[in-house]
């Protein structure tokens, strides 16, 4: 995971706003996204969403496309508030 680019305050709050919907502590959650795991992330999601994630996260032009969007970039903005 790239966090060059990010507020360290907001990644904190987004990997503490993960961590709680998902039920993985959030300094877990970071080691696993820092060395390229998504194995918490996944087990939370439903078998359709995990399909979806994962085709996702071995296609980086779609998450670039995706994470451009005006609905991630508010979706970033809120958590990050918090």
């Amino acid at each position: 995971m790239n966090t060059n680019n990010i507020d360290p305050k907001k990644l904190n709050g987004l990997l503490e706003a993960v961590s709680k919907k998902i039920g993985v502590p959030s300094e877990q959650l970071r080691k696993e996204l820092e060395a390229g795991k998504f194995d918490s992330a996944i087990s939370a999601m439903g078998r359709n969403e995990a399909t979806k994630f994962q085709q996702a996260v071995n296609n980086p032009k779609l998450v670039e496309k995706m994470m451009s969007t005006p609905q991630a970039q508010a979706l970033y903005k809120k958590l990050s508030e918090k």
